[in-house]
């Protein structure tokens, strides 16, 4: 049976951090992607988090990530700029962008920057919460390794390509979506691996194309899309529009995170940024978002719903739940992380049994 135990936050991050920087990483950028990692751990997206890192120092390691990126800025329009990533973790090269994009749409009311030559930018919430702090709204594309079929094909071809979004509350929280296009996150499938767990049928096909519940020959075969036919076209958009618009790479040509090592990924992404008082004050639209909540909270309830939530409403809670009582990390996450640091001199911080300030 895995265990679970819980770390400060701040550990986590600093832990991330110095390994990252061992890399040859600024300490600038192993600091935000360790922020980064362990922001997804806290609003419970752990697929995305620190258990990720292993995988990170590889590509790093064999050159396939750029450890010092030089990220550049082309503005190609009025409202419009190309990054370019040179290569360097999709983290670094997705900051720079969004606040590009921000930066365009608060002098045009509207921001897009397309991203090439990046890699997996990991928890797409990031970039809409860094928008939703500089009070924009915000969409964020981006298309991925292949990890489910076009629709009526029986191999990869497209990759998860997660679009996420984020609009401001006013007193209420902001909205905040971020979602793959397969019927669960790939990550989340490689996490069950990794804890020896079973997935739950109708989520993956095998290598040979039968449906499986194994998280390892689901990993390796192929994940479902979410809503059928209707999934397949979305992710056919991500990638149209994130790989095929920015000079990226597309169409089944994004390298696996972990089965291809024969060159950086250039993933590709695309942010829009809007301000939200284009059509209104901004007092008149805060107001609206704080009337949209309140009426999401007074719907009458299905059977066994406590409360209906905004979407991103659950993770900001939890959130704050793990800040105070810990990350939970599993025990076989922790020991690949032990053995990270000691690789390179740095310990892996002591975790507890039971949730931080727990009674013993």
């Amino acid at each position: 049976m895995t265990e679970t135990q819980y770390f400060e936050a701040g550990e986590l991050t600093d832990f991330a951090a110095r390994i990252f920087e061992h890399t040859g990483m600024t300490r600038y950028d192993a600091s935000v992607i360790g922020h980064d990692l362990v922001k997804a751990n806290l609003r419970g997206i752990d697929s995305h988090g620190i258990s990720r890192i292993p995988m990170y120092v590889e590509r790093l390691s064999k050159g396939l990530v750029n450890p010092r990126p030089n990220v550049t800025v082309k503005n190609v329009a009025g409202a419009v700029s190309l990054v370019d990533g040179d290569n360097g973790m999709g983290f670094i090269a997705s900051h720079r962008a969004t606040d590009e994009a921000v930066a365009l749409a608060a002098k045009n009311g509207i921001g897009l920057v397309g991203v090439h030559h990046s890699t997996h930018f990991g928890m797409g919430a990031l970039y809409a919460l860094q928008a939703i702090e500089a009070g924009f709204i915000t969409m964020i594309f981006t298309n991925s390794s292949p990890a489910i079929p076009m629709w009526g094909g029986r191999t990869t071809f497209l990759g998860a390509s997660p679009i996420a979004a984020g609009i401001p509350g006013g007193k209420y929280p902001p909205y905040v979506m971020d979602m793959a296009m397969t019927v669960i996150a790939r990550g989340k499938i490689r996490l069950a691996e990794m804890k020896g767990e079973p997935i739950p049928e109708g989520l993956a096909l095998d290598v040979d194309g039968n449906p499986t519940t194994d998280a390892g020959k689901a990993f390796a075969g192929v994940c479902l899309p979410f809503g059928g036919v209707k999934g397949s076209v979305l992710a056919t958009l991500m990638d149209l529009m994130s790989g095929v618009l920015t000079g990226a790479n597309f169409g089944g040509e994004v390298k696996s995170l972990y089965f291809d090592h024969s060159e950086p990924q250039n993933v590709g992404h695309l942010f829009f940024a809007i301000k939200p008082d284009l059509f209104m004050s901004l007092e008149n639209f805060d107001a609206r978002m704080d009337e949209f909540y309140e009426r999401i909270k007074k719907l009458p309830r299905a059977a066994g719903v406590d409360e209906i939530m905004l979407p991103g409403e659950p993770e900001e809670r939890r959130e704050q739940q793990r800040r105070k009582e810990g990350v939970p990390i599993t025990s076989n996450v922790v020991e690949d992380l032990i053995k990270e640091g000691e690789r390179i001199g740095v310990a892996f911080p002591k975790g507890r049994g039971a949730p931080i300030g727990a009674a013993a």
